[in-house]
This record gives C-alpha cells, sequence and structure tokens, in this order.
C-alpha cells in the first residue's frame, strides 16, 4: 500500500522568484500604438481593482480637487475616442485610485527602465555597485598585464 502523497510541502524545484516590478500581460494590453496601448490599461487597472468607475471617478475628482467623472473615464479607457487622451495628472490620480502600480511600468517600460517597490532600491544598488567593481576588477587586471608585461 502507498503512501499519500504530501500536499502542504512546497516543492522547491517549481519555486519561482516574484518579479518586483508589476506589469500587465503582455497580450492583454498589445496594441499597435501607445495611446491604444494605454487605453488599454486604462480600461484593465479600471477593470480589475475592485470598484465601479463611478467610485473611481470620484476618488480620482477628491485627489485632485477638480472634476472628473465616470464619462471622462470611459472616453480615456476607449481607444475609439481618439479625442480623450488621458492628461498626467489625471492619470496620476488613476494609479491613487486603483493603486494598480503597473499603470505606471506602461510608461517605465517605454524607456527601458522599471518601477519598483522602494524595499528593493537597495539590492538594486547593491547590484549596481557589484557591477562596477566587476568592471573596475577588469580595468585592474588589464593594467597589471599591461604593466607586468604579461
Amino acid at each position: 500500500m502507498s503512501r499519500p502523497r504530501d500536499t502542504r510541502t512546497l516543492d522547491l524545484l517549481t519555486w519561482q522568484p516574484a518579479n518586483p516590478a508589476r506589469a500587465f500581460e503582455p497580450e492583454k494590453v498589445r496594441a499597435a500604438s501607445l495611446r491604444s496601448i494605454l487605453c488599454r490599461a486604462i480600461a484593465l487597472a479600471l477593470k480589475e481593482c475592485g470598484r465601479d468607475r463611478e467610485q473611481v471617478a470620484e476618488e480620482i475628482g477628491q485627489y485632485l480637487g477638480e472634476s472628473c467623472p465616470k464619462s471622462m473615464l470611459d472616453a480615456y479607457a476607449s481607444e475609439a475616442r481618439e479625442d480623450h487622451t488621458m492628461p498626467l495628472v489625471k492619470f496620476l490620480g488613476l494609479i491613487h485610485a486603483t493603486g494598480d502600480m503597473r499603470l505606471l511600468q506602461i510608461i517605465a517600460s517605454q524607456f527601458g527602465w522599471a518601477v519598483i517597490p522602494e524595499r528593493y532600491l537597495g539590492a538594486v544598488e547593491e547590484a549596481v555597485i557589484a557591477a562596477k567593481e566587476e568592471e573596475l576588477g577588469l580595468l585592474k587586471r588589464q593594467a597589471r598585464r599591461r604593466w607586468k608585461g604579461n
């Protein structure tokens, strides 16, 4: 008789570290233009935030101290409404209202950057220093070879 499988112990070989930079799944925001990518990202953030657009619009308005009607959010999330592109200030209000940092990642990724939580900054700084140390070590070895004639 075989023993029952232990379902409480994690399989260490299948473990994957969490990605500190949260991003939308590429296939969900893929589009022909940056404007369309932003529209899709805005629509996804609104859909997945757990509140209706009326509540989000109200929170954006409170955060910015200016009106932000639901109809305006609908226009910003619509690829068909080419005359309505979300201004940066309202985009920041949307990030505040939804708490969705993936919206920032859409912008950062356009420039080859990543948005990560502040708690990881020390690890990033350490990696930058380690890369610089490696570069300096290589330069030092090259200089030593030239100096010693090797």
